[in-house]
């Protein structure tokens, strides 16, 4: 290979004539498979034809992974879907060059492997997946709005059965190294050690590539109808046709063009002309971007945190501590006895049992890490310190005056607080430029954003640190200023009173709700804030809009102790953490419109008044902050086109 000039691969022959080929994108952290990536490997092939190996070993050169997937840069610079079948004709045609040559072919993954690059591994006769908790396995395609068009909707169904393919393909999710074994995605799942020798020892093997049983192959086959079936009725429970058309363009493609885009039709609806016509996919890459770009702010101090301590045991700050050890950190809580710790210790537990599937070990673990303190004995070792106590400004006081003169010099100093200005907490501080906002979102285990919060008096090292600690928890940071509310909550508070007095009016909750997951929401802001709590809804509005004039409806309810979820009873009778709900109606014409109307004037408000830097982290914010519908790429860049209230 040496007479080869290739920027992205190195190949080697070893004595028993295994050609290995590794992939190593120049100038990227991860390798990425962008045209000039793809073209270098279509010259491997050339050389590799014309000399044979006895097997070729597809490997990463890279620490972070096999691979990341499509270029998805030089992706979003195409114009037109012209430019785009053009990248996909040709990328199918080279996976089936690569699943057709004459010798055997493994993909030895290890480390990330996704979208482009799962599809490349499955062009292989043999994949080896090396067992460590960061190899992961999906095709993503369908949270950024496209299908798997290289060949993996045709190839993953007739490896692993198109039950399974289906849902990994129309859900995004990401499998370990065990799972794949199990479901039959890799051939073998083996330590690092022994990696290499796993992968020779299979791709000399000449054992024959797996195939489907009968009864998989017929679904795959003349049954195929019935999968497909109970695939969109799955599809349709979470998400509409005209918001989302990526996950039934790929029911339809599999089940009628063979997992090949290029055979749909132009006027179909799973053709690629009706998917980038539509917009959603344009709109779910900028998501990522944006979610990048949050990801990108914790790299700005190479802080890292080993000891927290939180002091509240609420349902916050209970979740926080659990959180914090489950990340890998040493954490005290604190609160004023034990039996105010236990229950968040015992809600913790139960949290790292589903989490690690009843792994015990892990579990200990973990329950290990997070340690009852109700003397508070953690403040003075703790690197972070964290108050998600009651929302009482003397209270805060007291409490900071305390840990100023406990804690390390170097601790960061941070309030969980939703509503009080950091200016405020931190007048008692001797030096306030120590306090940090770092705002969690209920449930902590859920809610991807924190908002890092910066007080008039905020040190920009201290701030940078908290943006690094938020990044470390695997959380996305979003960095705003200290005003009622931030942004998420002042967003969230003219959204819901609005939702209210629609039901002032004579609008069920059901309907009120109806119209926004249809619009794409989550869950209907009703039900958000009866999930919330209304005595929270009720004082957190009074608070950020300034107004005493409460919505009938949530007036009534909270007079009369129906505070919501955690009462059974609010808009909605709640029955084992469900809302019961009459038969949603049918007619929710234009209340999407003025319920959002308030909520995106709200947004605009907060970026002329600096709170938050920009649109794009306004809309990034409230995407990852409140489940706002990523279809339309954020608020802001939604309504765009209308005018400011």
């Amino acid at each position: 290979m040496s007479e080869l000039s290739l920027r992205h691969w190195h190949v080697r022959r070893d004595e028993q004539g295994i050609a290995w080929v590794t992939i190593d994108v120049a100038d990227s952290a991860a390798n990425t498979l962008g045209s000039e990536v793809l073209l270098e490997f279509a010259q491997v092939l050339d050389a590799l034809e014309a000399a044979p190996p006895t097997g070729m070993v597809i490997q990463s050169g890279k620490a972070a992974g096999f691979i990341a997937g499509a270029d998805l840069d030089e992706y979003s610079k195409i114009d037109d879907v012209a430019g785009i079948k053009a990248i996909v004709a040709r990328n199918w045609a080279l996976f089936d060059r690569l699943e057709a040559v004459a010798w055997p072919t493994l993909a030895l993954i290890r480390g990330h492997c996704m979208g482009g690059g799962l599809e490349l591994s499955l062009a292989c006769r043999y994949r080896v997946a090396v067992d460590e908790p960061a190899t992961r396995m999906a095709l993503p395609e369908v949270m950024l709005g496209i299908t798997p068009g290289w060949g993996g909707m045709l190839r993953l169904p007739r490896t692993v059965g198109p039950a399974a393919a289906m849902d990994m393909m129309l859900t995004g999710k990401q499998i370990d190294a065990k799972r794949a074994k199990r479901i039959g995605l890799v051939d073998e799942c083996v330590p690092p050690r022994v990696m290499e020798n796993a992968a020779r020892m299979l791709v000399l093997s000449g054992q024959p590539r797996r195939e489907l049983s009968r009864v998989q192959a017929w679904l795959n086959g003349p049954l195929k109808f019935l999968v497909a079936t109970g695939a969109r009725r799955q599809v349709v429970k979470r998400a509409r046709q005209e918001n989302y058309p990526a996950p039934y363009a790929i029911i339809d493609t599999w089940q009628h063009f063979n997992g090949n885009s290029l055979d749909v039709p132009p006027t179909h609806p799973a053709s690629l002309e009706h998917i980038f016509a539509q917009g959603t996919a344009r709109n779910l890459v900028r998501v990522f971007f944006l979610q990048q770009r949050l990801k990108a702010l914790g790299k700005g101090s190479d802080f890292a945190a080993k000891h927290v301590h939180v002091i509240g045991a609420g349902v916050m700050g209970g979740d926080i501590a659990a959180w914090c050890a489950l990340r890998g950190l040493t954490v005290t809580l604190q609160d004023q006895g034990i039996e105010r710790i236990a229950p968040a210790i015992k809600r913790a537990a139960q949290g790292f049992g589903k989490k690690y599937r009843g792994d015990r070990k892990q579990v200990r673990f973990a329950m290990d890490r997070l340690i009852a303190d109700p003397d508070g004995s953690g403040v003075a070792q703790a690197d972070v310190i964290i108050e998600a106590i009651f929302e009482n400004l003397d209270a805060k006081h007291a409490l900071f005056r305390d840990l100023e003169a406990r804690a390390k010099p170097d601790a960061i100093l941070a309030t969980n607080t939703s509503s009080l200005k950091l200016e405020d907490i931190g007048s008692v501080l001797t030096r306030p430029e120590r306090l940090v906002g770092i705002h969690f979102f209920n449930p902590v285990a859920q809610m991807p954003l924190v908002e890092v919060v910066e007080g008039e008096h905020t040190d920009a090292a201290v701030f940078a640190r908290a943006q690094a600690f938020v990044r470390q928890l695997d959380k996305l940071p979003l960095p705003v200023k200290s005003a009622p509310g931030f942004l998420v909550n002042a967003v969230l508070g003219p959204y819901l009173l609005e939702a209210m007095r629609c039901v002032d009016e004579g609008h069920s909750p059901e309907t009120v709700d109806a119209a926004m997951v249809r619009f794409g929401m989550p869950m209907g802001p009703i039900e958000l804030a009866d999930t919330v709590g209304l005595d929270i809804a009720m004082a957190t509005g009074k608070a950020l809009t300034g107004t005493s004039k409460v919505p009938r409806a949530l007036q009534e309810r909270v007079a009369a102790g129906k505070l919501g979820r955690k009462s059974g009873a609010g808009f909605y009778v709640w029955e084992e953490g469900r809302a019961r709900k009459d038969d949603l109606p049918d007619n929710v014409a234009g209340l999407a419109e003025r319920l959002l109307e308030p909520l995106v004037a709200a947004t605009r408000r907060c970026v002329a008044a600096g709170i938050v830097a920009d649109a794009d982290l306004a809309d990034a914010g409230v995407i990852f902050g409140t489940g706002f519908a990523p279809w339309t790429g954020g608020p802001l860049h939604h309504f765009a086109g209308s005018e400011s209230s």
